[in-house]
C-alpha cells in the first residue's frame, strides 16, 4: 500500500529549504515564508501546477546552498496562500508523498531538484494493527491526563484507520527535535516509523504526568494571591523530582555562620533570623530584608584580629621614615605598643594582651598641611594594622553614625560598622577625619552619636540601630583630626587625647622637602633624583617669597611647578639631560614674581601702627594694628575693621588704662581730652576677635599719642586689662613661627607664656628675641622707648 499509489509527478519541481521544520506526507503545514529565494520558489510553483520539494536545511543560514540540503523530502502542493505586508508569504501546504532529490541546482535566484518519489510501502500485517492500537490507547491515556489538548482529537484519532496516516499527523504534532523527524521520513520500514511515533508519544504522555504531579504537589500550598510563590514551587517540585535541587539558601547560610566563628549570643540572634528565613517565603515583602540583614551581620568581623606589631623601636623607624618631627605622636604611639608588649610578655599571649589593653582615642589638632591624615596612616603600618579613614566633614545626620532602624527602606548600617566590614578586622586604626566640621541638622547630632563610639568606657558595647547588636569598639584605635577645637562638643573633646600639631618653622620645611616632598614629586612627574637636584637657597626661596602657611601643602605644589617645568625640558631635549640644578635665582622663572614680601617696616613706618600676631586655623599670621587721633573731644572710640565683641572690649579696656595712667605712660591728658580715637584692623572683610591682641592695640594707641614709631623688627602678643596687666594667650608656637616668616627679630609675650617657648624648634628661639613681660610699661619699654622718642 502507498501514500499516494496513482498520481505521477514532474521529474523537477522548485524547493523550498525549510528550517527547523519537516513536513510529512499526508499531512497540512502552515508555513510562512520570508527569504526571498523561497518566496520565489513558491510564485514559480503557483505559476506552474502548485508543486514544490519541501525538504529541511542543514543549518540556518538565510541564503542556503544545495550542499546544505537534505537529499530526501516530501512533495507538497500548495492549498492557500496569502501574501503579508512585510514582503512575504504565508501558505498552507499539503504533503503528497515522500521523495528523493538526485539533482539540486541553484540559478536565478531559485532552487530547483531533481527528483524521483519514493512513496510509502507496507502490508496490514498483525504487527502494523498492534501498533495501530497501541497508538490509539496511548492517546486515549494521553488526553486523559492534560486538559492542554483539544478533547476533538479523540474522534479524529479513533476515526483515522490508516496507519500511514495516523504515524504521519502524530509525528507532525508531537514535539520531536527536527533531526529525529528527519529520520522518521528517511526511514524506509514501516514498522520502525510506528514505532519512533509510539516512543515519542510515551515520552509526551509521561512529561504530562510528571507534569501533573508537580502541580498537584505545587498547588497543596499555594495561596491565590501568591502565582510567584507558586512557580518557584513548581521549580522546587521539578529539581526534587530530578535529584539536582540547589542547596536551601538557608543551609547555606548556616555554613556561613559556623565558618565566621561568632561569639554565642551574636551567633544566637543570627540562628534566629536564619529561622524566621526559613518559615517565609522568598515572595515576601520581609524576605529579602532579612537576608540583607543577615549578610551585613556575618560581613562583620566579629573574631578577626589582626597581630600587632609589638617592637615599639621598629614602629618609631617606621613613624620616623613618613614623618618628620611630630615626637608627640611618635611618643604616644610608641608608649601605647610599649605597654601591650609588656603585657604580651607578662601573659604570654598576643590574645590576653589585646584582651586587656584597649586603643587610645586621640585628637590631632593643628592647621591644615601639617600631615594630620597621612600620619594616622603611618601609624597603621607602623603598628601593621588595618587603616581606615571616615570623613565626618559636612556630615549632619546622626544615622551616618549609628545607622538607620530596620523598618525603613534601603535601611543600612552607619559609617562605624561598614567600616568594620572594609577593614576586615576588629582592631583597625580609625582615621575620624575633619570631626570639627560635624554639623547638628534636623536629623540629630552626628557629635552626640559619637559620645558613645569615643568613649573608652562604653565603646565596648557600642549599639548599632541596624544591627542591634553589640559591637565591640576598645580595640579600635581612634584618631581623630581637627583644625581647631572650638567647634567640637564638649563633651566630645573630654573623652579624647588631644595632641597638638603646630606649624612647621623654615628649617623644618627645608628639612621635610629634601625627605618627603622632593622625592614624591619627582615620582609623580616622571623625573629620577639624578636628573634634577634642588639647592637649599631655592627651596628657602620658595618657602618664604611663594608661601605663608603653616604646613608644607602650598609648598609641595610649588615643588611640583618647578618639577613640571623641568620635566618639559628633559623630554624636548634629544638626549634625557642630567645634574639639572635648580638654584635660587632659577625660581622666579618657573613660579613668576615672589607672591609674598616683607612689608613690615613699610607698615609700621608711621606713628599709630604696631605690630601684632594672631592665630587662625591655618597656624599663625601677623596682625597690624592702627590708630589716629581725631579732633573732636567728644572722647569718641570709632572701632572698625571687622572686630568681634571680645576684641572690642580689649581695646576699650587699653584706652580706660592708657587715660587713667597717661602721666606714667608719657602722654598728653589733655590730647587725649581734645581728640577721638580712631582704631582700625586691616583686612576689613576677614572677621576678627580674641583678646590677644589688646597689648597690641594698646602699644599703637600710646605711638599714635606720643607721635612715636613703633620699633619695625618688634611683634607682640598679650591680653590687656584694665590694670595694665598682661595675661597669657595661646598659640605662641604658631604665633612665633609666624612672626620669624615676616622677618620679626623681637617677640613680645606673656610672662606666664615663657613656658610654651619650650615647644619652639631651636633655630626659632636662636634667631629671634622673646620677652617675657607682665605689664603694659614693660611692653613699650622694648617697642616704644623712650629714648628713641
Amino acid at each position: 500500500m502507498a501514500s499516494d499509489p496513482v498520481r505521477t509527478y514532474p521529474n523537477e519541481l522548485p524547493v523550498l529549504a525549510l528550517r527547523q521544520t519537516v513536513v510529512f506526507p499526508l499531512t497540512l503545514q502552515p508555513l510562512a515564508i520570508n527569504r526571498p529565494i523561497s518566496v520565489e520558489s513558491v510564485n514559480r510553483a503557483l505559476s506552474s501546477d502548485r508543486l514544490l520539494f519541501l525538504t529541511l536545511q542543514n543549518d540556518d543560514r538565510d541564503d542556503p546552498e544545495p550542499g546544505d540540503l537534505k537529499r530526501v523530502g516530501t512533495i507538497a502542493v500548495i492549498r492557500q496562500m496569502a501574501k503579508v505586508p512585510t514582503g512575504g508569504v504565508h501558505v498552507i501546504v499539503e504533503g503528497l508523498t515522500r521523495a528523493r532529490a538526485d539533482l539540486i541546482t541553484k540559478t536565478d535566484g531559485t532552487m530547483r531538484a531533481t527528483i524521483v518519489p519514493i512513496p510509502d510501502t507496507f502490508e496490514r500485517t498483525l504487527e502494523v494493527d498492534a501498533y495501530l492500537r497501541r497508538l490509539q490507547e496511548l492517546i486515549d491515556r494521553g488526553l486523559s491526563v492534560t486538559s492542554g489538548l483539544s478533547q476533538e482529537l479523540r474522534g479524529l484519532v479513533l476515526g483515522i484507520d490508516e496507519p500511514l496516516r495516523l504515524g504521519y499527523l502524530l509525528a507532525s504534532l508531537l514535539d520531536i527535535k527536527p533531526e529525529d523527524k528527519q529520520k522518521l521520513l528517511e526511514a524506509d520500514d514501516f514498522t520502525v516509523k510506528l514505532k519512533m511515533v509510539a516512543d515519542a508519544l510515551s515520552r509526551e504522555i509521561a512529561l504530562l504526568e510528571l507534569k501533573g504531579k508537580i502541580e498537584s504537589a505545587a498547588q497543596e500550598e499555594m495561596s491565590d494571591a501568591q502565582r510567584q510563590y507558586f512557580l518557584r514551587q513548581q521549580l522546587k517540585a521539578i529539581q526534587d523530582e530530578l535529584g539536582e535541587g540547589e542547596k536551601p539558601e538557608a543551609q547555606e547560610i548556616r555554613q556561613r555562620i559556623e565558618k565566621a566563628k561568632l561569639p554565642d549570643a551574636i551567633a544566637t540572634s543570627v540562628s534566629r533570623e536564619v529561622d524566621r528565613l526559613e518559615r517565609m517565603g522568598p515572595a515576601s515583602p520581609e524576605y529579602q530584608m532579612i537576608r540583607t540583614y543577615i549578610d551585613w551581620v556575618l560581613d562583620v568581623p566579629w573574631s578577626v584580629m589582626t597581630e600587632d606589631r609589638l617592637d615599639p623601636a621598629a614602629a618609631r623607624k617606621a613613624l620616623d621614615e613618613d614623618h618628620y618631627d611630630l615626637d608627640k605622636v611618635k611618643d604616644r604611639i610608641v608608649e601605647y605598643l610599649a605597654v601591650q608588649k609588656l603585657k604580651h610578655d607578662a601573659n604570654g599571649t598576643a590574645g590576653s594582651a589585646a584582651a586587656a589593653m584597649r586603643g587610645p582615642i586621640l585628637c590631632f589638632v593643628g592647621p591644615p598641611g601639617v600631615g594630620k591624615t597621612s600620619l594616622g596612616q603611618s601609624i597603621a603600618r607602623a603598628m601593621n594594622r588595618k587603616f581606615v579613614r571616615i570623613s565626618l566633614g559636612g556630615v549632619r545626620d546622626e544615622a551616618e553614625i549609628r545607622g538607620h532602624r530596620r523598618t525603613y527602606i534601603g535601611a543600612i548600617p552607619g559609617r562605624i560598622v561598614q567600616a568594620l566590614k572594609q577593614a576586615g578586622a576588629m582592631n583597625p586604626v580609625f582615621m575620624l577625619d575633619e570631626i570639627d566640621k560635624v554639623s547638628a541638622g534636623f536629623q540629630g547630632d552626628p557629635a552626640a552619636a559619637l559620645l558613645e563610639v569615643l568613649d573608652p568606657a562604653q565603646n565596648h558595647s557600642f549599639r548599632d540601630h541596624y544591627l542591634e547588636i553589640n559591637v565591640d569598639l576598645s580595640h579600635v584605635l581612634f584618631i581623630a583630626t581637627a583644625n581647631q577645637l572650638g567647634t567640637i562638643h564638649p563633651a566630645l573633646l573630654d573623652r579624647m587625647e588631644i595632641i597638638q600639631l603646630s606649624g612647621y618653622g623654615e628649617e623644618e620645611k627645608l628639612h621635610i622637602a629634601r625627605r618627603y616632598l622632593i622625592p614624591r614629586q619627582l615620582d609623580e612627574n616622571g623625573l629620577k633624583p639624578e636628573q634634577v637636584m634642588f639647592d637649599d637657597a631655592a627651596i628657602r626661596v620658595a618657602i618664604a617669597e611663594y608661601t605663608r602657611e603653616a604646613g608644607v601643602r602650598s609648598l609641595e605644589r610649588q615643588i611640583g611647578a618647578i618639577l613640571r617645568k623641568m620635566a618639559a625640558r628633559v623630554a624636548t631635549s634629544g638626549a634625557p639631560p642630567t645634574g639639572l640644578r635648580v638654584h635660587a635665582a632659577d625660581v622666579a622663572e618657573y613660579l613668576g614674581p615672589p607672591r609674598f614680601h616683607d612689608d613690615v617696616s613699610f607698615r609700621v613706618s608711621r606713628p599709630g601702627v604696631a605690630t601684632g600676631v594672631a592665630w587662625t586655623e591655618t597656624g599663625g599670621d601677623v596682625l597690624f594694628v592702627e590708630a589716629t587721633l581725631l579732633p573732636s573731644g567728644h572722647h569718641n572710640l570709632i572701632l572698625t575693621g571687622q572686630l568681634g565683641n571680645v576684641m572690642q572690649e580689649s581695646a576699650r579696656a587699653a584706652v580706660s588704662h592708657i587715660r587713667s595712667q597717661a602721666s606714667t605712660l608719657g602722654v598728653s591728658a589733655e590730647t587725649i581730652d581734645k581728640s577721638d580715637l580712631h582704631i582700625h584692623v586691616p583686612a576689613g572683610a576677614i572677621p576678627k576677635d580674641g583678646p590677644s591682641a589688646g597689648v597690641t592695640m594698646a602699644t599703637a594707641i600710646v605711638s599714635a599719642l606720643r607721635n612715636q614709631k613703633v620699633r619695625e623688627d618688634v611683634a607682640m602678643t598679650g591680653e590687656i586689662t584694665l590694670s595694665g596687666l598682661v595675661l597669657p594667650v595661646g598659640g605662641i608656637r604658631e604665633k612665633a613661627l609666624a612672626a620669624r616668616r615676616h622677618g620679626i627679630k623681637t617677640f613680645i609675650l606673656p610672662k606666664r607664656n615663657e613656658s610654651d617657648l619650650a615647644e619652639l624648634p631651636a633655630e626659632v628661639r636662636n634667631e629671634m628675641k622673646f620677652v617675657p613681660v607682665e605689664t603694659l610699661e614693660e611692653v613699650l619699654a622694648v617697642s616704644l622707648p623712650k629714648e628713641s622718642s
